[in-house]
């Protein structure tokens, strides 16, 4: 019984122990999310927050991962365009892992996979998989139900601790209210421009590989989606429904002057289909049982037969980003950033992920 307890402290220790990330030589500095909200200093968490200014005039654009920490496409989407931007014009500012506690424990009842591997030229890098919401030990107990602040909505008890039903945050309500209230006072006192929350879903979900947008977002996004048709890839609109409260490209659109937007793509490892569960299936993306369905047409969803890889799921999002904002510089010529260094979709595909982390 010792061993077994000894095992589960390893366990737990080892989701403690956050990834270590190396950002590119672009990097200008790095704050904390306590710099917006000191109520979260000192607490599990204060997510870094990473700053590419290039120091000559720009749009501020804002990229969060890890909203859910087992989307892991969101994460390391982030992770990727940190390591590997330049900056022109304009400042960029990410945050890969907006909400850190999440990445300290996993969904119970789940069997997820606590980290996955990925080999580089410099060796393996282990990166957290984690959970949907806040880790229980820092924000317990849950309500039987959550109303969401300030609209009144009401949701499950277990959303309390879901960072993307908590927006726009309360300065002295749960840690996770604070984590919300913390990236609002990030936007308004950054002056962010645009802005972009990086999610999965699972296959058989209607709103996945979408760009899902703010109203007065439409037009980027409108305009992103058909350069994407013209690169082959296929982007599926929705608009962010006006009463559905919580949500980032719902708050960050009411509450600032920012034009969100948030991206999915499709993830098996999220699916009540997806059978085997292990960190492969975060890597590789192929699941027998999803395959099936999409022969059989059992079930509409979204799904390529070769498996949704990692390296597609990143692509995807970065490809989604590049459009949106090259949209953004059509649309104001004056305030235009200007990035480059990024793998595209087909560079990804071509060469796995490994061949951009540092």
């Amino acid at each position: 019984m010792s061993a077994v307890g000894t095992l589960a402290a390893i366990d737990f220790r080892a989701m403690h122990h956050l990834a270590e990330l190396f950002p590119g030589k672009a990097l200008t500095k790095v704050g904390k999310l306590s710099d917006y909200h000191a109520g979260l200093k000192k607490s599990n968490a204060d997510s870094d927050v990473y700053f590419y200014d290039s120091g000559k005039k720009g749009a501020t654009v804002l990229i969060v991962g890890g909203t859910h920490p087992n989307e892991s496409a969101g994460f390391m989407t982030a992770v990727v365009i940190l390591e590997n931007l330049k900056i022109e014009t304009g400042r960029a500012i990410i945050i890969p892992m907006v909400n850190q506690s999440g990445f300290t424990c996993t969904d119970p009842m789940e069997a997820l996979p606590m980290y996955f591997e990925i080999r580089t030229d410099k060796g393996v890098r282990r990166f957290p998989s984690g959970s949907r919401a806040s880790n229980p030990l820092d924000q317990w107990p849950d309500p039987l139900v959550y109303t969401q602040y300030p609209s009144g909505q009401r949701y499950s008890g277990g959303e309390s601790r879901n960072l993307n039903r908590c927006y726009p945050g309360k300065a002295n309500g749960s840690l996770t209210e604070q984590v919300a209230y913390s990236v609002i006072q990030l936007l308004k006192k950054e002056k962010i421009d645009i802005a972009f929350d990086l999610h999965e879903a699972a296959p058989e979900i209607p709103i996945v590989k979408a760009i899902v947008y703010h109203a007065k977002s439409e037009a980027l996004a409108m305009g992103a989606i058909l350069d994407l048709e013209m690169d082959g890839l296929s982007y599926t609109p929705e608009l962010s429904p006006p009463n559905f409260h919580g949500l980032s490209h719902r708050e960050w659109g009411d509450n600032t002057d920012v034009l969100p937007l948030l991206m999915e793509t499709s993830n098996p490892i999220q699916g009540r289909l997806r059978g085997k569960t292990n960190s492969d299936l975060i890597l590789k993306g192929f699941s027998p049982n999803y395959q099936t369905a999409k022969e059989t047409g059992a079930l509409k969803i979204a799904y390529d037969q070769e498996g949704e890889s990692l390296e597609s799921r990143v692509g995807r999002h970065i490809n989604g980003i590049v459009a949106i904002l090259n949209n953004y510089n059509l649309e104001y010529p004056d305030k235009a950033i200007s990035i480059s260094g990024l793998p595209t979709y087909f560079d990804l595909k071509k060469n796995k992920i490994g061949k951009y982390l540092n």
